[in-house]
């Protein structure tokens, strides 16, 4: 079998989903296994100082082959997938040849991938596809970005001709709740920029995300007897309906693209006496951003200056910032990943995410660090896919990049 899709096989059937709601690091215990598995990998492939920390990081090196003042780089992917979507019992499925047509992934529930609703399949006809079984996602968010660097390195160690600088290795837990890069350690990692394979479909190259916050709205209500209510109750889930009701119906992710921002409920459960909601706040520019913030409190206090006390209680929490403002000053390192680019016949697609990535934190704490595809599509459901020779170009993307990088500074 092919190494990069056996390698892929092996990680995305390990069940590795980070928990929100944990103030542990990793999230979950059953991250511990795959980040254990990486280790393992990284030191069978031949990497050097190889390690895990307390916090479930791992770090691994790939000395210089060449001499010259070359510039450490890094690679960084996570290796979590997200809570919003069953990844217990993945069971991938592999479709050579694509046809371009339908691809019926669970019969019994009727789920079928198909171009008709998915229009981006059919410049896939002819490549082979790994879906789903339509129970579970997939993960290649971000275990392809995984996968890619793992055999980008065991590629370049079997390559010494390959000229290269020192280059570092991350693989992190959490990424999907936010806390990625939280306990990343910067300075330990001592690469001058990194890239994070966390990208979708093949030739992005993104220096610009979302800001980025989270919001849990608790209302307490009162239960009284239904019979004698009256100028009693309060009930929490007509509040929470008048809550979710003051913000703009298309400033939501289904109705938004491009730069533009939305408010969006990710969670509601409740009962009258109390009402949880889980939002998350996006918008690109910075002053719109607080904006949103401002907003989202005010309809809080609106409400509550109805009742003699708080009835709606807001915990808001920034996750992460735009990247491009501590992007802007160092473009070379999109120039270089841009030119590795089109040397293999990729054509570069330099867009904002309309999302996060570890990169932005990262960025933000000292180390410059893009984004680029790894491959995968329709990520965090059961529609979720990679091409596998989207992997293979992520993976020698990454290779290229090394190399031009030795080439640029050794002279």
């Amino acid at each position: 079998m092919d190494s990069l899709l056996e390698r892929f096989l092996k990680y995305v059937k390990i069940d590795s989903q980070s928990d929100p709601e944990s103030d542990k690091t990793p999230s979950t215990d059953k991250q511990w296994e795959i980040a254990r598995l990486l280790k393992e990998d990284l030191e069978k492939i031949g990497m050097s100082e190889v390690e895990i920390d307390d916090n479930g990081y791992v770090y691994a090196t790939l000395p210089a082959n060449t001499d010259g003042d070359i510039p450490t780089i890094g690679f960084i992917a996570h290796y979590d997938t997200t809570p919003d979507y069953n990844g217990t019992g993945v069971n991938p499925q592999i479709h050579e040849n694509y046809d371009g047509g339908d691809i019926v992934l669970n019969k019994e529930k009727n789920l079928v991938l198909s171009p008709d609703y998915f229009p981006e399949l059919k410049k896939f006809k002819g490549k082979t596809l790994i879906t789903t079984d339509g129970n579970t996602l997939l993960g290649a968010d971000d275990k392809a970005g995984v996968t890619e660097i793992m055999e980008a390195m065991a590629y370049l160690i079997k390559h010494p001709e390959i000229k290269h600088g020192k280059i570092r290795v991350g693989f992190n837990p959490d990424e999907e709740i936010g806390r990625g890069a939280h306990k990343f350690d910067v300075a330990k990692f001592g690469a001058d920029w990194a890239y994070t394979m966390d990208g979708s479909d093949v030739g992005e190259l993104e220096f610009e995300n979302f800001n980025a916050a989270g919001a849990k709205v608790i209302i307490e209500g009162k239960s009284v007897h239904p019979g004698y209510a009256k100028g009693k109750m309060i009930n929490s889930i007509l509040i929470a309906n008048e809550f979710m009701s003051a913000f703009p119906k298309d400033e939501v992710p289904e109705r938004t693209e491009g730069y533009e921002g939305f408010y969006h409920i990710l969670s509601i459960n409740g009962v009258t006496e109390r009402t949880e909601m889980y939002y998350i706040i996006r918008d690109f520019d910075r002053e719109n951003f607080e904006k949103r913030k401002r907003f989202f409190l005010e309809v809080a206090g609106k409400i509550n200056s109805r009742y003699d006390h708080e009835v709606v209680k807001v915990e808001m929490e920034d996750q992460y910032y735009n990247m491009r403002e501590k992007i802007e000053p160092n473009m070379h390192i999109i120039d270089i990943a841009e030119e590795a680019m089109k040397d293999l016949g990729i054509e570069p697609k330099i867009k904002p995410i309309r999302g996060g990535t570890d990169g932005a934190q990262l960025s933000f704490k000292g180390l410059p660090c893009p984004n680029i595809f790894a491959g995968g599509l329709n990520f965090h459901g059961p529609y979720e896919y990679v091409p596998l020779e989207s992997m293979h170009l992520a993976k020698d993307l990454i290779v290229k990049i090394v190399e031009k990088t030795a080439q640029k500074y050794a002279k």
